[in-house]
């Protein structure tokens, strides 16, 4: 996939999806884990998707937290329901990114990987996983 763009802005204001089936795979894994952890609090993702916006506090706002678990479950099922589409509207577009965002973040918070060096030393496939979602992050975002 490296060299190729993966999305591409297309003339009529579409999101072309150029992902092959196995990049299709890594967005359905993590669209769905996310789904799953947002609704299951014993999910190992489920304090990574649900802490406060301010490190510093023990808890947010309880109308900020509820608005954004209602914007995190919205753009996720929204992801899933666009999954294997080839085109994507700015909307859906920006579904996937925050749900790819939401992704990465918890796959590192649960994992632990707060600094490159234990990055760089997690197992092969984790890391594989992670630079798939960058990869993914850094091409949607160049088209919206």
């Amino acid at each position: 996939m490296a060299g190729n763009k993966l999305f591409v802005r297309r003339r009529d204001a579409r999101i072309e999806v150029r992902l092959n089936e196995s990049g299709r795979a890594v967005a359905r894994e993590a669209f769905g884990r996310v789904l799953v952890a947002e609704r299951d609090p014993d999910h190992e993702w489920h304090a990574g998707l649900n802490a406060p916006i301010d490190p510093s506090s023990d808890t947010d706002d309880p109308v900020s937290t509820l608005s954004r678990q209602s914007d995190i479950s919205t753009n996720a099922e929204l992801a899933v329901m666009t999954l294997n589409e080839q085109f994507l509207n700015d909307g859906e577009a920006w579904a996937w990114l925050s749900t790819f965002q939401l992704a990465l973040r918890s796959t590192a918070v649960a994992n632990g990987l707060m600094s490159e060096e234990k990055l760089l030393s997690c197992d092969p496939d984790l890391l594989d996983f992670i630079r798939t979602l960058q990869q993914f992050l850094f091409s949607l975002a160049e088209c919206l």
